[in-house]
């Protein structure tokens, strides 16, 4: 039987004692134990949160040799180490699974023995010189907001505006194509697909302006406020002066929360966009449900439009094509809503001056804003943006539609109208030829009156008689 090769270690100090490290591993002790005790799903925080995480302890170290705390040299290589972190060099160096420590601290530690080590020189400690003037209670809420709100700005609002663009385009483009109208999935009085597709853009919309009110308590910044939110060990501009360096590095608004023991405590905020995003996947699922029924059939279903054909549909039945695009969208729909449920449960989870669930509430927002923003491109791109409409289908349809009737009403009566859509349904004949028969209106009103192009403009109609 082979035998397994043994991993060089080296041995790390802390203060519970001495672990045993991979020889080659970035971090040391107290990462590892991490690594030992939660060896749970093998999730690991998302490079979006270790961005963050990276350029606060560089905004820290800045800060803190501004106020003369930290030596300027020992800084000025924070300061390198940790952008290289953020521009992720060194990702493998951060192996601690989301379900650890409810502080996150595991992870906060984890950053500062990489950036110590890299520095390579005895003289840094991960606690004292690379964690100075902070705690993990108030640098991982920090990174919370901060990676939050770089995701939104560099992926959220761009994929919902390159969405919103691409259907007020098709809508445009469609504006004259009059289609029966569906409520209850029932027929019902025609619109034109440029009308359709006009709520859809303004439900994209919509949500850009959600984002921005939540953005204003997202810019918020809880560092400063050290363990509990007194600023115990922090100096009192430290808060203030990181917040500035930030929102210098990165061209927000950043400034410090108003109430550390409130940005502490509570994570109402992240909570609060995790809201957002649950009207966003609404609003994704709507959209795509419509997309797969109207591209239903193509000879049994409604048949009135055809998707980009993307990839076989079937492994049986050749030449079957599915609604890809649309079916991947609503379980990124579906995973947003179970994701905004656990940030409820795990923003509710505070204790006190700390909430224990940080971890799990930084993975799964970050995991929401990822899968919503690449699914709203793909939604764009590969769906709505080359669907074709079946102008002669939607047409026969409209023409049958018995609903039209409807048209008449301030004419002829809400009664003598069911009537003619009764007889209309029941004898599979045109709405325009049951009328004739039932009112005393002439052909040309009639043909004036239930114009379908007409109805789609609203307002009430009179007989010319």
């Amino acid at each position: 039987m082979k035998k397994t090769k043994k991993q060089a270690v080296r041995f790390e100090k802390d203060s519970m004692g001495t672990v045993k490290v991979p020889k080659n591993a970035l971090y040391g002790a107290q990462t590892q134990r991490a690594v030992d005790n939660f060896p749970i799903s093998g999730l690991t925080m998302p490079r979006a949160f270790i961005r963050a995480l990276a350029l606060i302890k560089a905004a820290a170290a800045k800060t803190n040799a501004d106020l003369k705390l930290l030596n300027p040299s020992l800084a000025k290589k924070i300061i390198i180490v940790a952008k290289k972190i953020a521009k992720g060099e060194y990702d493998s160096a951060f192996p601690i699974d989301v379900f650890q420590t409810g502080s996150a601290t595991s992870s906060n530690m984890n950053m500062n023995e990489v950036i110590a080590h890299l520095i390579k020189t005895p003289k840094v400690h991960p606690n004292d010189h690379v964690n100075m003037s902070q705690s993990s209670n108030d640098v991982i809420p920090t990174t919370l907001h901060v990676s939050c709100c770089l995701q939104i700005h560099e992926t959220l609002i761009p994929a919902l505006k390159h969405l919103e663009k691409t259907i007020l385009m098709r809508s445009k483009s469609l504006a004259r194509v009059v289609k029966t109208g569906r409520t209850h999935l029932m027929d019902a009085m025609p619109l034109t697909f440029g009308q359709e597709l006009s709520g859809w853009a303004t439900q994209i919309h919509h949500h850009l302006d959600r984002l921005q009110s939540t953005l204003k308590r997202l810019y918020l910044l809880p560092i400063g406020g050290t363990a509990v939110g007194t600023g115990i060990n922090a100096h009192p501009q430290f808060g203030k002066k990181v917040a500035r360096e930030l929102a210098k590095q990165l061209k927000m608004p950043f400034v410090p929360h108003p109430n550390y023991f409130a940005g502490l405590s509570a994570q109402d905020s992240v909570v609060e966009l995790s809201g957002q995003l649950r009207v966003i996947a609404v609003s994704l699922m709507k959209i795509s449900n419509d997309l797969r029924l109207m591209n239903s059939g193509p000879l049994s279903g409604l048949g009135e439009i055809a998707l980009p054909n993307l990839q076989p549909g079937s492994s049986i039945m050749p030449g079957k094509v599915n609604p890809v695009i649309p079916e991947a969208v609503c379980m990124i729909a579906a995973q947003v809503m179970g994701n905004d449920t656990t940030i409820g449960i795990a923003g509710a989870s505070g204790s006190f001056q700390l909430n224990t669930m940080l971890p799990l509430i930084g993975y799964t927002v970050l995991n929401s804003i990822h899968i919503l923003a690449n699914g709203m491109n793909a939604l764009a791109n590969k769906a709505i943006h080359g669907f074709t409409v079946n102008e002669s289908h939607i047409a026969a349809q409209l023409s049958q539609n018995p609903i039209l009737v409807t048209a008449l009403n301030p004419i002829i009566g809400y009664q003598k109208g069911a009537e003619i859509a009764k007889k209309a349904y029941k004898e599979h004949r045109a709405i325009k030829t049951i009328a004739a028969e039932m009112t005393t209106l002439s052909a040309k009103e009639l043909d004036r009156l239930l114009d379908p192009k007409t109805l789609t403009q609203g307002g009430i109609e009179k007989s010319g008689g």
